[in-house]
């Protein structure tokens, strides 16, 4: 059948996206949508499923979606994985799923973040569809063809297909612990951030902004995010709204081609915390809670360069740049020898320009400040008022409600850049000799 979301008028944006997606064919996303299990597997599957769950998410919803299965007469076989600790994204959990496939099944990921991204790795290197049945507003990983895994201590986003279909029981959703609909929020809430990387990319002429992507992230994300208290309390239409962003959040990443419509420093500096491992009350922090700290402290940087005059920047800064060298030796010391220094050495040099590319750069900045300053306020929003917005939320905002030091938020924050390739607000503080004094001048108070 050609690629539809079913359901309900406010669901025609992710219709007019899904159209669009050469992979996801549904997005069916209603209240009680569970029951309608079997008719979307008839539709887009053949053959028997594997159910694959944490003890969570399987109480959450693996005995309705099997019901709905067996009563359309689907063979299903359970895989569940514990759910303590949580189950952490790695290529190895993926590859294990992998070979735990029965010859014809069609996984069937019922979870949220970590259960869909393994199990999207694991059907895209089985060569098979699977069908994604989200049970938290907790991340825009849905419908993305990216899976954020780590891969021997490195986190990287892996080109993956997304779901064939996917199924959002609202009343599910609405059910999950609040905790996880303040992630969802978090990782909602770093589209602003990353939305203003984009711009300084494509003011640069590092990366253009895709005029498919961006409204599908940015035209309705204010919106979105409007209702905080509203999302803490479990109130149906704005739990609605912000699965619907995340929604087509993740569909703007597969159209893209890339996630950079929806991650930017933000991500990075998140993406380092999580690749620490970083550890709360026993449990690894989640992702959406990395990401809603790693948007506050982006937005605060943000702050910081606004009110700067960039116009009067020097070329010459170019003639005494760290050089290649200089920071693969910074790579080094920052991270010693081993897999995760090897990778962001690799990501750090297909971002480097020599000198006078770097000056060049610099005189383009100094000439478009004054369009970017301006073009920057309209997208960004000041951190206090992003840090309000997420504690209504029901998200975390300042490092230490993570466990993150300050002496710590100042050294990733500074080592972030060399993890990824892609263009951001750190790489333009690091190009004009500002970064240092930013990051610290951005820091929350020592008291």
């Amino acid at each position: 059948m050609p690629n539809a979301a079913r359901n309900t008028t406010a669901q025609d944006p992710v219709a007019r996206a899904v159209a669009q997606s050469k992979t996801v064919a549904e997005v069916l996303i209603a209240p009680g949508a569970i029951a309608q299990t079997g008719a979307l597997y008839t539709r887009h599957f053949t053959g028997p499923a594997c159910l694959i769950a944490d003890e969570n998410t399987w109480a959450a919803a693996g005995p309705q979606a099997e019901a709905a299965l067996h009563a359309a007469g689907i063979a299903t076989r359970r895989h569940i994985l514990p759910a303590k600790p949580r189950p952490k994204p790695t290529v190895d959990l993926a590859n294990a799923l992998r070979d735990a496939l029965h010859p014809g099944e069609t996984p069937v990921a019922i979870g949220s973040g970590v259960l869909n991204d393994v199990t999207k790795h694991a059907a895209f290197d089985a060569d098979r569809p699977y069908l994604c049945i989200g049970t938290a507003a907790s991340m825009d990983g849905y419908t993305s063809a990216g899976a954020p895994l780590s891969d021997k201590g490195f986190k990287k986003t892996i080109q993956c297909r997304p779901a064939r279909a996917v199924l959002g029981d609202l009343d599910i959703i609405a059910a999950a612990p609040p905790a996880m609909t303040g992630w969802g929020y978090g990782d909602l809430a770093g589209k602003i951030p990353a939305g203003g990387d984009w711009i300084i990319a494509d003011t640069l002429g590092v990366e253009a902004i895709d005029d498919v992507a961006w409204p599908l992230v940015q035209g309705s994300l204010r919106a979105w995010l409007g209702q905080p208290a509203a999302i803490a309390a479990g109130d149906p239409a704005a739990i609605s709204g912000l699965f619907t962003g995340l929604t087509l959040v993740g569909l703007a990443m597969e159209l893209h081609g890339s996630s950079r419509p929806a991650s930017g420093a933000d991500h990075q500096i998140a993406h380092l915390w999580e690749m620490d491992d970083l550890m709360q009350g026993g449990e690894r922090v989640s992702h959406g809670a990395c990401v809603a700290v790693g948007c506050t402290m982006t937005l605060r940087l943000y702050d910081w360069l606004l009110a700067q005059d960039l116009s009067r920047l020097d070329p010459a800064l170019a003639d005494t740049a760290p050089t290649l060298d200089d920071k693969i030796a910074a790579i080094l010391a920052a991270f010693g020898p081993g897999e995760i220094a090897t990778r962001a050495i690799e990501e750090t040099r297909a971002k480097h320009i020599d000198r006078a590319a770097h000056r060049a750069r610099i005189e383009t900045l100094r000439a478009e400040w004054p369009r970017l300053q301006t073009r920057l306020r309209a997208q960004l929003m000041p951190a206090d008022q992003m840090r309000a917005a997420l504690h209504a939320a029901g998200a975390p905002a300042d490092a230490a409600e993570i466990g993150v030091d300050r002496a710590y938020l100042q050294r990733t924050t500074l080592n972030a850049r060399f993890l990824r390739s892609r263009y951001t607000l750190l790489d333009l503080l690091d190009e004009t000799g500002l970064l240092a004094q930013a990051v610290n001048a951005s820091l929350p108070s020592s008291s």
